[in-house]
């Protein structure tokens, strides 16, 4: 069967975020029923031409247990990557975690670039900015801005 292992061994509460254009983090709890022993790892393959990596650096927690994953030069050209985490116990069989993430949805932006803020005597203002540095092209009218302005 394809959910074969101890249920509730799998792993929970799993999630990634895209941040500083190009570094990821993926984060997951252990199994509320897992073994005491149970170590866990990613793969994952950003697309299907791509071949299934292992994470190749762990975020571990008290007991040493792999708990997340922090990858570097993460491209999100593709359309979604691929992520599946399975565990190993010498108790029992623990059952794999799989999921598909689009990855541009997961991007937290960085601020806008070159923002200046032209200002005359009588308060009116020109403010100006780029867009800001992203890891898949898209184009500048998908972008909104919000501008906060507080006199002081």
């Amino acid at each position: 069967p394809v959910f074969a292992g101890l249920n509730g061994s799998a792993i929970e509460n799993f999630s990634c975020v895209i941040y500083n254009v190009s570094l990821m983090n993926c984060t997951w709890q252990a199994g509320r029923d897992a073994p005491g022993d149970t170590q866990y790892f990613l793969y994952w393959q950003n697309s299907i031409y791509d071949n299934e990596m292992e994470c190749e650096l762990y975020i571990k927690d008290e007991s040493g247990r792999n708990t997340g994953c922090r990858f570097q030069n993460v491209k999100t050209e593709s359309e979604r990557a691929y992520f599946l985490v399975n565990g190993s116990s010498k108790e029992s069989l623990i059952q794999f975690y799989d999921e598909y993430i689009l990855l541009y949805e997961i991007e937290i932006l960085t601020p806008p670039l070159n923002v200046t803020a032209d200002c005359t005597r009588d308060s009116n203002c020109n403010i100006t900015w780029q867009p800001p540095r992203i890891s898949h092209m898209v184009p500048e009218r998908c972008f909104e801005y919000e501008i906060s302005i507080q006199n002081k």
